[in-house]
């Protein structure tokens, strides 16, 4: 269990999906360029490559984690993550139900 406090340590936000590119060092990864509002991009891995084609997602907007400290993935920074959720089918990015401004705020 987290308190409310730590809960508003996360920085949720909208962001849209403007490129996809194979990662390459891993089959299950894409490195993604995503614009969160913020005047630039930032560079995501993600592990649904999958459950989506590249041209399913771009031009998406989805709910990112943007206040990640940067890691490697198999020698590709990711600045920030995309959420999903999975179960037995597989993996469903979260988007916004209608386009909303880029970096709007998820509460």
């Amino acid at each position: 269990m987290i308190t409310i406090e730590e809960f508003r340590k996360l920085e949720l936000k909208v962001a849209e999906i403007k490129e996809v590119n194979d990662h390459p060092n891993a089959d299950r990864l894409y490195v993604i360029t995503l614009d969160a509002g913020e005047g630039m991009t930032r560079q995501v891995v993600a592990g649904i490559k999958n459950s989506y084609t590249k041209e399913e997602l771009v031009g998406k907007q989805v709910v990112v984690v943007a206040n990640l400290v940067p890691a490697l993935f198999r020698g590709v920074e990711s600045n920030g993550m995309v959420l999903a959720a999975s179960d037995e089918s597989g993996i469903r990015v979260i988007m916004p139900e209608r386009k909303v401004a880029l970096g709007s705020t998820v509460k």
